[in-house]
């Protein structure tokens, strides 16, 4: 097995006791896939990102679920940033993804050091009334919880996402699920997660990510889909831009987490968060 360093943390909080957590594994080269795989399924977090080589700043990642590789992880990254940070210094890291080069720029804020993602271009595509009402199905909601002032859609900042917009903050607390039928609908249509929202304020949004393909029930904060949201807010003009949203995810999970994100005129959005060590018992 290549020899390498495996870190635990959790990303989008300050606390251990919140966030997502997330395995950053640092080495010389990278595993063959299917050590990754294994590896990530006995960390067992939603995802653990594998980094090598190093040139200079330069770094290649591949991210990995319990159960599938994926194409680009938010959370994983941030806590990526945060340990290069750690371990190599802070300054801006440009990681190799399967989707393209995503910047990642490293600071101390105060006390904590935290991490800002930039996407790679994001895109969104209007969702089918097929694919809505299955996943409504799958959700056991119905058509008139949705927020008309947010259309459904399928958005995209390295991983493609359902975005659901709910008019009523109670309809997003309950969340009780068909896994098996949400899964085989979300890998007919490539989607990582549904980002189901409730909007509370102009710049305060309420999040809560189901994630079955990766073999996990909910994530607790996902900067993939808050990237892909960020995106498509800007480009279906449902906000005016430059501007500034926080994403609040996690709570009802008791893992609450914070993710904020910079939505520019043009380019990827910038998705930013602290990461802290969790300590493994």
């Amino acid at each position: 097995m290549t020899a390498g360093t495996l870190y635990r943390l959790s990303a989008f909080s300050n606390h251990p006791e919140g966030g997502n957590p997330a395995g950053v594994w640092i080495g010389d080269t990278l595993p063959q896939p299917e050590v990754m795989q294994q590896i990530a399924a006995d960390v067992g977090f939603s995802e653990t990102a594998f980094i090598a080589p190093a040139i200079g700043k330069d770094r290649t990642v591949r991210y990995f679920s319990p159960e599938a590789e994926v194409s680009f992880c938010g959370h994983a990254t941030i806590a990526a940033g945060v340990v290069l940070g750690e371990t190599e210094g802070d300054g801006t890291y440009r990681l190799a993804t399967a989707v393209g080069e995503v910047p990642v720029a490293v600071r101390m804020r105060g006390v904590i050091r935290e991490a800002s993602l930039t996407s790679v271009a994001p895109r969104h595509t209007g969702a089918s009334d097929a694919l809505v009402g299955e996943a409504l199905l799958a959700l056991g909601w119905k058509p008139s919880d949705l927020d008309c002032a947010i259309p459904p859609a399928k958005a995209y900042a390295g991983a493609w996402h359902l975005v659901l917009a709910v008019a009523d903050a109670q309809r997003l607390a309950t969340l009780n699920y068909d896994f098996d039928r949400l899964k085989s609908l979300m890998l007919g249509e490539d989607l990582t997660t549904l980002q189901l929202i409730w909007r509370e304020s102009p710049d305060v949004f309420h999040s809560r990510n189901p994630f079955p393909v990766g073999g996990v029930v909910e994530d607790p904060a996902t900067g993939a889909a808050a990237a892909a949201l960020g995106g498509y807010l800007r480009d279906a003009r449902l906000v005016t831009v430059p501007t500034t949203i926080l994403i609040r995810q996690g709570e009802a999970m008791g893992r609450p987490s914070r993710l904020t994100v910079e939505i520019p005129a043009a380019g990827g959005i910038v998705v930013t968060g602290t990461a802290v060590p969790i300590k493994v018992k």
